[in-house]
């Protein structure tokens, strides 16, 4: 037909998980931050609590007889970051099973954690404190002191760890509010549940009916 055009007619755009409104978070984002979470805060706090027990400090007090070599390990040093891996393990697990505002405040627990352990073990790093007491004790003089003093790589080996749990608790802040609750699984979800079918009485013409009413403790004999 002449003078008669084709007009397009335009096609409906496809709405994309993303621009659906209400759309879930992305389901595999959640599950490694999750697992990137779960692995630092665990590694972190392993890391944290053998390096702790390893020798921190070295050097010798002098003695009349010469020179008494002595150490010092990192719970000697400084027992803080010890103390804040074990809360970074238990905030760890406690950031499943708490939701909104007590979530953020559980990952923000396990981010401070893991800084202080940081700071301390940083600190604890040329500490020479816990080796002149020694030496006190050692030697029985109040005034002995410690020469060639010398330290290992432990203590930044434990402040690593701290970073570690720093991490892990920097994950919960940002991505914790998608990660599912432990008690999830247990928590009714608001539907009724289905009620027992209403329990008719024993046929009379069925011997075996009679039987399992007697089974009960009813009376067969009863109408309903």
């Amino acid at each position: 037909m002449e003078g008669v055009s084709a007009v397009p007619v335009p096609q409906p755009r496809a709405r994309t998980a993303d621009s659906a409104p209400g759309a879930a978070p992305d389901s595999a984002g959640s599950r490694r931050s999750l697992a990137a979470g779960l692995l630092l805060g665990a590694v972190g706090a392993t890391v944290v609590l053998l390096a702790s027990g390893q020798t921190w400090a070295e050097g010798q007090a002098a003695t009349g007889g010469g020179a008494l070599p002595l150490t010092a390990d990192g719970r000697d040093v400084t027992g803080a970051p010890a103390a804040l891996a074990i809360v970074g393990l238990a905030a760890l697990v406690a950031v499943f099973a708490v939701r909104g505002a007590g979530r953020r405040i559980v990952a923000a627990l396990l981010a401070l954690s893991g800084l202080g352990a940081t700071l301390s073990a940083w600190a604890g790093a040329s500490d020479s404190t816990a080796l002149d007491e020694e030496a006190a004790r050692t030697t029985g003089d109040a005034a002995a002191t410690i020469h060639a003093l010398s330290h290992t790589a432990w203590p930044y080996v434990t402040a690593v760890g701290g970073l570690l749990i720093l991490l892990a608790g920097l994950l919960a802040l940002r991505y914790g509010s998608r990660w599912p609750a432990m008690s999830g699984k247990y928590e009714r979800d608001g539907t009724p549940r289905p009620g027992k079918a209403p329990r008719t009485a024993p046929d009379p013409d069925r011997p075996e009916d009679l039987w399992k009413a007697l089974d009960r403790g009813e009376d067969p004999t009863r109408e309903a």
